[in-house]
């Protein structure tokens, strides 16, 4: 039964009243009680990035009913759950992507509904910050990477190789074996070799493509407008995909996806043990929620400089900078 409309009824939420609309901190009322298969999170942290324009914008259905709180990752304690849910259970700590939203309301917001199928464990010792920080590009990742097929001892290239993706495309393929060319700006050089890049490749030079030549088994395009020449470096029976929707179009010499992230709580809780391990590197950047649309500007630019912003929901309010 949803709550009664009294002032504990409504949460703080960064989002937006209508499509196209300005994103601005908001009041929401508090979510209805969890149906089956859903958990009820009190949301600690939520990530954001250039996807959550998206859904502001109308261009991806999470099932948002406006006015409705942004965000389609986060972390958070399950508060209370579904009648046929046994897992997570009440008082757990867990992470996730969620897509669709059955709340019709997103993580950057005090709570919020979750599928409890797409929740994944939070492991013992991760910040939720940190923790709010991998699922959609984590996921990306992985999934990119499961497409590609690639072997031990085959080359990829990767565009952006120092963005979020990127930089996890290219930690995860090398872990597998596989050679890696990233495409960057000098001033990300040194982290991306530090990262097991066997070449970076400064991408503001036209000439680049030409010297290399079409010695990829595969590529991966996490820079808009990229994959069209990135496709001209795969070898002749190789897979390009692109993560920015421009995908060019199939042929007898190359196979041709445009990736579109889905929850996956099984890849997620590997992906997040490996993050408290420190095995992977996630630069992260987190801010309170009250700076949610400052976030949402920076990300939808592309200012962020490789950084994962997170918003920080409950807790500490303040501004810090987290490393690997």
């Amino acid at each position: 039964m949803p709550q009664s409309e009294s002032a504990d009824a409504r949460m703080r939420a960064c989002g937006v009243a209508e499509v196209s609309g300005q994103v601005q901190s908001l009041r929401l009322p508090r979510p209805q009680s969890p149906g089956p298969g859903q958990i009820l999170l009190d949301v600690l942290a939520a990530g954001v990035g250039p996807w959550d324009l998206l859904p502001a914008s109308g261009e991806w259905d999470v099932g948002l009913r406006l006015p409705a709180a942004l965000g389609v990752e986060g972390a958070g304690r399950v508060v209370a759950v579904g009648p046929d849910v046994t897992a997570p259970a009440v008082g757990d700590l867990v992470l996730a992507h969620g897509a669709p939203l059955p709340g019709h309301s997103g993580l950057w917001a005090e709570q919020v509904l979750l599928r409890a199928a797409d929740a994944a464990p939070l492991p013992e010792g991760l910040d939720p910050a940190r923790a709010a920080a991998l699922p959609v590009n984590g996921l990306t990742a992985c999934q990119a990477l499961d497409w590609l097929d690639l072997s031990s001892g085959m080359h990829l290239l990767v565009t952006n190789g120092a963005g979020v993706t990127g930089a996890l495309v290219l930690q995860l393929a090398v872990a597998a074996g596989v050679h890696v060319t990233a495409t960057a700006s000098p001033r990300s050089f040194d982290r991306l070799r530090r990262l097991g890049a066997t070449d970076v490749i400064d991408y503001r030079r036209p000439a680049w493509p030409r010297e290399v030549g079409r010695v990829f088994d595969a590529a991966l395009a996490a820079a808009p407008g990229t994959a069209a020449t990135a496709g001209e470096l795969v070898r002749p029976g190789g897979r390009l995909c692109s993560i920015t929707s421009d995908a060019p179009a199939a042929s007898a010499e190359l196979t041709t996806t445009d990736l579109y992230v889905r929850p996956d709580a099984e890849t997620l809780a590997v992906l997040a043990g490996r993050l408290r391990d420190g095995v992977l590197d996630l630069p992260t950047e987190v801010l309170p929620l009250d700076e949610g649309p400052g976030a949402f500007d920076r990300s939808s630019r592309g200012l962020t400089g490789g950084t994962k912003l997170v918003l920080r929901v409950a807790g500490p309010a303040s501004s810090d900078t987290m490393p690997a």
